[in-house]
C-alpha cells in the first residue's frame, strides 16, 4: 500500500526546507579608497556585494572622471567624437537644471578656470591673470552646450567640462539603486561626504548623520561636530571651502569659482549641507549654494520640493563666531 501524506505535513516540510536555505539579512560594512577621496558603506544584505559596489564606482570612474584619461569626459574635453553614454547624459541634464534653478552659478564648463586656479584636473599656476581668466571666461556657459544624436556639442571647441561637483553624489546614487536591486532596503552609501540613505541602521533607526563643523584645514579631514540629524531616503552633500583652499597674491581663495567673473567666490557661508529627494541633485545644490548670496540661495532651495538646507556662515558682527541658518522644513537637529 501507499502511504498518503497529509497535506499539511508537507507544507511544513518544505517550509523547513527552504526556510534553511534562506539567510537572514546581516549589517555589512565596506570601505577604501576612489576618485581621490574616501568612501564607508553600510548595507543590510545576505550576501557580500563589496565587489558590486567596487564595480559601479569603477564605472563611475571611466565615465565621469576628468582626472581618468581614458574616461568618457576626458575624451570629450580632448575634442574626440564620440557617443557618451547614460551616466555622462545624465548629470549633463542634471547640470543644466541646477544651472537654471541657480541662475548659473552651477556651471561644470567653468572647469578651464577651476584648473587655472590650481583646483582642477590639470596643474594651474593658482594665481592667473587677468588675460588668462578672461580666455577661460569665453569657454563657460554649459547652457551653451548641448546633446544632439547621442555626442555632446560644446560651446566652443575649447570648452571643457569637470563635473566633480555632482559626480560624488551620482555614484552614491548608482551603489544605491545596484543595492535595492540585490534586495537591499537599508543601507548608508557615504562618499567624500556625500550620502545616499535607505531604510534604518542596524538599531532599527533612522541613519543618524554628523554635520561637520567647518575646520580648516589642508592636509587632512578635520571630522568635529556640528550638529547631527536623523534621516533616511534621501540623498546628503555637503560643499564648502574650508578643506580646500591655497594662499595666493590677492590672499587665501576657496575652490568654488564663480562662472560670471572667473573669480573664487567670496562669501561669508562656510559650508552648506543639502538633503534632497537624491544625492545627486543635493551635491549640485550644494556646489550652487556656496557660488550664490546666502539670501538667494535659501530662497532658491525654499522653492524646490523635498529640499531643505544648513547653511554655517561667518557670524556679521564676530568673525570668531559662526551662526547656522536653516530653510524652513530642515529636519530637527539631535543633542
Amino acid at each position: 500500500m501507499r502511504r498518503i501524506i497529509p497535506l499539511f505535513a508537507l507544507i511544513a516540510s518544505l517550509s523547513t526546507l527552504f526556510g534553511a536555505c534562506t539567510k537572514p539579512a546581516e549589517y555589512r560594512y565596506c570601505e577604501g579608497a576612489t576618485w581621490g577621496t574616501t568612501y564607508h558603506i553600510t548595507y543590510a544584505a545576505t550576501d557580500n556585494l563589496d565587489d558590486s559596489i567596487i564595480a559601479v564606482m569603477k564605472s563611475v570612474e571611466m565615465s565621469l572622471s576628468p582626472f581618468a584619461d581614458s574616461s568618457v569626459i576626458s575624451r570629450v574635453n580632448r575634442g574626440e567624437s564620440l557617443d557618451i553614454d547614460s551616466m555622462v547624459a545624465k548629470v549633463f541634464r542634471a547640470s543644466q537644471q541646477v544651472n537654471r534653478l541657480s541662475d548659473g552659478a552651477f556651471d561644470p564648463t567653468v572647469a578651464p578656470l577651476v584648473n587655472l586656479w590650481g583646483f582642477g584636473y590639470k596643474n594651474g599656476t593658482g594665481d592667473p591673470t587677468k588675460a588668462q581668466i578672461d580666455s577661460a571666461l569665453a569657454l563657460v556657459g554649459i547652457m551653451e552646450c548641448g546633446i544632439a544624436d547621442g555626442k555632446i556639442v560644446k560651446k566652443n571647441a575649447a570648452t571643457e567640462f569637470n563635473f566633480s561637483a555632482i559626480t560624488k553624489g551620482y555614484g552614491c546614487d548608482l551603489i544605491g539603486e545596484m543595492l535595492r536591486r540585490n534586495g537591499c532596503d537599508n543601507f548608508m552609501v557615504e562618499i567624500g561626504g556625500e550620502m545616499a540613505l535607505a531604510g534604518v541602521n542596524a538599531h532599527g533607526e533612522k541613519w543618524h548623520v554628523q554635520i561637520d563643523a567647518p575646520v580648516a584645514s589642508t592636509d587632512s579631514v578635520v571630522h568635529q561636530q556640528m550638529s547631527v540629524v536623523s534621516i533616511s531616503d534621501c540623498g546628503v552633500a555637503t560643499s564648502g571651502n574650508y578643506r580646500n583652499f591655497r594662499d595666493t597674491s590677492r590672499g587665501r581663495v576657496g575652490h568654488t569659482i564663480s562662472p560670471t567673473d572667473g573669480l573664487p567666490v567670496a562669501t561669508s557661508t562656510l559650508s552648506v549641507t543639502v538633503i534632497a529627494p537624491d544625492c545627486m541633485n543635493a551635491d549640485a545644490l550644494a556646489t550652487a549654494c556656496m557660488a550664490m548670496p546666502l539670501e538667494k540661495a535659501k530662497a532658491m532651495i525654499e522653492g524646490i520640493d523635498r529640499t531643505e538646507a544648513m547653511f554655517i556662515v561667518v557670524h556679521p558682527e564676530a568673525d570668531d563666531s559662526l551662526l547656522t541658518v536653516t530653510t524652513s522644513r530642515f529636519p530637527t537637529l539631535l543633542k
